[in-house]
């Protein structure tokens, strides 16, 4: 058995590591951003200035990650942005990948006009076991009994794969929380889900 100063030291030291963890695996993330991103450009401006200037290639992708933020919130800007995606679609084999991407990178953006729609339960993969999921549509099967189907990504690897489920509009279960909530749950493990949850009212397939 351990002693009292084991079990102190142990819990202190457990509760200091998920701490200290995230922030240091927030920063090396940012680092190896800075890392990247510094190293190329700024050789560019070690070249035109005759001396290295810290940091100074960081700042412009911040700068360019801003400006193109700006264009693409007006209408001129946007048409732009529209024409070099055509460019980019126009290359063989960039145009089959950057689809997808981007896609999947629109579903987490706050500006999002299609994507995920809302964080919802759904009973999966078998009846009596249930999962969370993002809402992405629905789709209309001619023909069937059904006739409408909600559309459903359940994530079963963090967010980066997952299975697409088609249910009954009535059987998407609403949570009440936000897109991003529904993040934090999925890539917390089911830790930073509330233990209790909203009633929402009426799902958005309804």
């Amino acid at each position: 058995m351990s002693s009292p100063i084991q079990s102190w030291f142990k819990v202190r030291f457990i509760t200091g590591f998920f701490v200290t963890v995230p922030v240091v695996l927030t920063a090396w993330v940012l680092w190896i951003f800075y890392s990247e991103v510094d190293g190329v450009l700024a050789p560019i401006y070690e070249r035109v200035l005759g001396r290295r200037v810290p940091a100074l290639g960081f700042l412009t992708a911040i700068a360019i990650i801003f400006v193109i933020g700006l264009l693409a919130t007006n209408v001129v800007g946007r048409r732009v942005l529209q024409w070099g995606e055509g460019l980019i679609r126009w290359v063989p084999l960039v145009r089959r990948v950057y689809p997808t991407v981007k896609d999947f990178v629109d579903a987490f953006s706050p500006a999002r006009r299609t994507g995920f729609r809302e964080f919802v339960i759904v009973e999966h993969p078998r009846e009596g076991s249930y999962a969370y999921g993002f809402l992405t549509g629905d789709i209309h099967v001619e023909g069937t009994k059904p006739g409408r189907l909600a559309t459903v990504f359940v994530p079963t690897n963090h967010l980066y794969l997952g299975e697409i489920v088609l249910l009954p509009p009535d059987a998407v279960v609403p949570t009440g929380l936000s897109i991003e909530e529904g993040i934090r749950v999925i890539l917390s493990a089911g830790t930073a889900a509330p233990a209790r949850l909203p009633f929402p009212g009426p799902s958005s397939t309804k």
